[in-house]
């Protein structure tokens, strides 16, 4: 396969995801910067109002109080800003049974071996474990399927995650 094949594979998927999110979510969509979710963010931000917030763990305090507004927000964040969000989560989200979804780009695994991100890859799933939220890994084959499966936990009152592996929207693929 060549590069342009899977950057355009991956356009094509960042734009099924972000239309089963924008159908399925009532939003608000609450995002921090993420490479690898670059071309979902892009194309969800013209599909549903999307907002820029500078902390992770801010866009989840955002986005608890969403839910007491009878909202189904989204957070849309890098692993790292995962573990700076546990507090928010541990003692807001999880106790007041908050449901919203995390869709989390994992940094430090399969394409990103950079040495920042690695260990916070081989934890991401071993905390939101810890936590007992689920975790739905978004792949190729079906990820609308996917991102209805993550929004069916949060649909039956639970905070649930999607996880976003590097290079699913392409990311990787001008290396």
């Amino acid at each position: 396969m060549t590069l342009e094949v899977t950057a355009r594979t991956g356009l094509q998927l960042a734009d099924s995801v972000a239309t089963s999110l924008a159908q399925r979510a009532s939003g608000p969509f609450y995002f921090t910067p993420d490479g690898l979710q670059a071309p979902l963010l892009d194309r969800l931000a013209q599909l549903a109002p999307t907002q820029n917030v500078v902390r992770e763990d801010t866009a989840v305090a955002l986005a608890a109080g969403a839910c007491l507004a009878g909202r189904t927000p989204v957070v849309l964040m890098q692993n790292s800003g995962l573990g700076q969000s546990v507090n928010v989560l541990a003692s807001l989200v999880l106790p007041y049974r908050l449901a919203m979804l995390l869709v989390v780009g994992m940094r430090g695994t399969d394409l990103d071996t950079t040495e920042e991100n690695l260990v916070m890859g081989a934890i991401t799933e071993g905390v939101l474990a810890a936590m007992g939220i689920p975790a739905h890994r978004c792949g190729e084959s079906d990820p609308e399927g996917d991102v209805q499966a993550a929004l069916a936990d949060v649909q039956a009152g639970r905070t649930a995650a999607l996880l976003i592996k590097p290079g699913l929207f392409g990311w990787g693929a001008a290396k």
